[in-house]
């Protein structure tokens, strides 16, 4: 019979001990439809690869001394990127590397000009090289197409405001006399507002000598006379005295016709004070009238030269470039809980910036949506991968959440705000009520499992087990038989949150006899507590679960378990925070052996035929094949003293399956991975997890086939 003396506090008398002979005290039990039906697997929201930063050298990150390259220091438009070899993740806000002066930048490929915060950048709001036809852009700092003011253009060339595009004219009076604005071109023409140059008169809208076509364009723009000093237009007529008819000669030359219908627009090449600004900011912190000057017809005024217009507010240097009366004032403008001076590199909607409460240092990089989400400076960048050289036995709480790729590490109340990133806040490893001392075998990093299952992302997956965390193969730790398995002597109780849930039993499949007893044998459990992105709505990992409970023990008691517990403000989760279930609509059931009895095609990498052969017997048909089960340990056949004469395979597995749950953006949620054995401490289980990945979307929480 299946043994408990490793327990002395189970009675050996006890019905639990009697179950792995001939389980005669199942008899009266009713019996479970093995191989029960399967059901439709719920649709899962989108899940996006996203990790930010850099990380140090070798994956050796640490919860005291790791950040994020991507979010150190302050700065405007972008934050620290790259990898590097301590927590800053690089030298330079944007591009290049630090610099004092822009000689530091004279050969530095991001940009010949340093940048208030150290960096090489192409322009900036005040150092402006950009050709004629372009303009430095605030937040990219970079020369784009197009301009922001006339000065970005080239001659007789201005700037369209609302297109940010080089014109010819914007208006008439932006054209030369003789010519009018036609769709941003001068052309020649003229019309009763816009006249024609001295000596022409506008005639059918265009400018004509009058003299050789009196006849038909007669009227107040005709030339007069050289001997009338006073030129006047009276009825067609040249005559000395003022204009009338509502004309003026504007341009103070006599002889020449009196050229504007209505008042003069100014004194001829005479300057004028001029300012284009929003109303209540010129004369206010830097903001500047310019100048313009009146062509020489006084038809018209010329674009205003020299104004200085409200710019960004640049951090910490005394200025007011916004013209607010306010200098370094630093607004977190779409309130996501990060400012342009913390590093929020898109703190109101613009150019590249559509949904700037999703994009700040605490943001993951969701990849290929062309925004720097997590405004490190680089676009789209490729997530690194932080699980290589980790130790197979490592007794390092940080390599396991290295090896299922959470690559990210922070603090849960650092020193400065502009750190306050997503990541790994604590790591621990513990048996399933959080006490301390699990048994360290039970757990291992590896680069694969058996001769064909390989990490789903990166080089390396994490290993935990109810007996041995070892394929048939490995070392540190070395393999124990799944069948009948390893007592390794610990317990503990349940996880009390979740046993307390589900009214202080443990849930199970339909049909199948509950689990014995109210204490998990050999368990391990993996704790994180993680801040979530400010841009994720759910996250998802995936995990590869094997038991040698198959076939013998389905639907008994001996069920093992797995469970991922997550802890979140998001109410859309389970109620009792287990995501590591299977959903049919109407109920939830957990992931274990007996899974298979509520969820046909759950658990595929097995033998069909009979099951249940310490039970009541039953045929399953769900399994697709064997093939991965190879060199695990659960692959090999014979029979063992409690395996109720079965002579096939030790065990069977799930094969990769995606378990995802909700999170709330910026929160700081716990995480837990537990596995154990139930009702005795025999005949093992294994669980493989890997690939982690925060997504922008919600998802519907559970496992599906990965």
């Amino acid at each position: 019979m299946r043994s408990m003396a490793a327990h002395p506090q189970v009675d050996a008398n006890s019905p639990f001990l009697r179950a792995r002979a001939l389980v005669p005290w199942l008899a009266a039990a009713t019996l479970c439809a093995c191989g029960g039906g399967g059901a439709g697997v719920t649709s899962f929201g989108d899940t996006e690869s996203a990790t930010g930063g850099g990380s140090s050298d070798g994956g050796s990150l640490t919860v005291a001394d790791d950040s994020t390259g991507g979010s150190t220091g302050a700065s405007v438009g972008s934050m620290s990127g790259g990898s590097g070899d301590s927590s800053s993740g690089g030298d330079s806000t944007t591009g290049g590397g630090g610099c004092v002066t822009n000689d530091d930048c004279s050969d530095d490929p991001a940009g010949p000009i340093c940048d208030v915060d150290g960096g090489c950048v192409e322009c900036t709001a005040t150092d402006d090289p950009c050709a004629e036809g372009s303009y430095c852009d605030p937040t990219m700092r970079i020369c784009v197409p197009g301009c922001l003011d006339d000065q970005d253009c080239g001659p007789d060339l201005i700037c369209n405001v609302m297109t940010n595009l080089c014109e010819g004219c914007l208006v008439d009076d932006d054209c030369a006399l003789g010519t009018v604005c036609d769709a941003g071109v001068c052309t020649p023409g003229c019309n009763d507002m816009h006249g024609c140059p001295d000596d022409l008169a506008c005639c059918s809208e265009q400018c004509v000598d009058i003299a050789t076509d009196d006849a038909n364009c007669g009227g107040c723009d005709q030339p007069c006379a050289p001997d009338n000093a006073s030129p006047s237009c009276v009825a067609g007529e040249c005559g000395v005295g003022d204009c009338d008819n509502g004309y003026n000669d504007c341009n103070g030359a006599a002889n020449d016709g009196c050229e504007v219908q209505g008042d003069c627009a100014c004194t001829p090449n005479q300057q004028y004070a001029c300012y284009t600004g929003p109303n209540g900011t010129q004369g206010v912190g830097i903001c500047a009238d310019g100048t313009q000057t009146c062509n020489a017809q006084g038809t018209a005024l010329g674009p205003c030269i020299g104004q200085v217009l409200p710019g960004l507010e640049v951090c910490a240097n005394g200025v007011d470039e916004n013209c607010d009366g306010t200098a370094d004032e630093d607004p977190d403008l779409d309130a996501d809980g990060w400012t342009a001076c913390g590093g929020d590199c898109c703190d109101e909607v613009g150019i590249g910036c559509l949904s700037p409460e999703l994009v700040n240092p605490g943001a993951f990089e969701f990849g290929g949506n062309t925004v720097d989400d997590d405004c490190d400076g680089m676009v789209d960048n490729v997530v690194p991968t932080c699980d290589g050289a980790l130790a197979s036995n490592s007794a390092n709480p940080d390599d396991y959440a290295r090896a299922i790729d959470l690559c990210q590490f922070t603090e849960l109340n650092p020193a400065d705000p502009a750190d306050l990133t997503w990541g790994v806040i604590d790591a621990q490893l513990l048996r399933a009520d959080g006490a301390a001392n699990p048994t360290a075998d039970s757990r291992s990093i590896r680069a694969g499992f058996g001769t064909v299952i390989v990490p789903s992302q990166g080089s390396s997956l994490a290993v935990f087990s109810s007996g041995r965390a070892a394929d048939s193969n490995d070392a540190n730790p070395a393999p124990v038989a799944f069948q009948d398995g390893l007592d390794t002597g610990t317990t503990s109780g349940f996880p009390a949150d979740w046993y307390a849930a589900n009214g202080n039993t443990l849930p199970n499949a339909p049909g199948c006899p509950a689990p014995g007893g109210a204490q998990a044998y050999n368990p391990m459990m993996l704790e994180l507590d993680v801040r979530v992105p400010t841009n994720a709505q759910s996250f998802s990992v995936m995990m590869y679960f094997f038991s040698a409970e198959y076939p013998e023990y389905v639907c008994t008691a001996f069920n093992d378990f797995f469970v991922t517990l997550v802890d979140s403000t998001n109410a859309t989760n389970p109620a009792d925070g287990n995501i590591a279930i299977y959903d049919d609509g109407i109920s939830q059931w957990p992931v274990g052996v007996n899974i298979l009895e509520a969820a046909n095609g759950l658990f595929t990498q097995c033998s069909n035929g009979g099951i249940a052969q310490c039970g009541f017997g039953g045929n399953y048909a769900g399994c697709v094949g064997t093939g991965e089960l190879a060199g695990t340990g659960f692959d090999t056949q014979g029979s063992t003293i409690y395996s109720c004469g079965y002579n096939g395979r030790y065990g069977g597995g799930t094969g990769w399956l995606l378990m995802s749950g909700n999170v709330t953006p910026g929160e700081v949620m716990n995480l837990r991975f537990a596995i154990w054995d139930t009702s005795d401490g025999i005949f093992d289980s294994v669980v493989l997890l890997d690939d982690f990945q925060w997504s922008v979307d919600a998802s519907e929480p559970g496992v599906q086939p990965g």
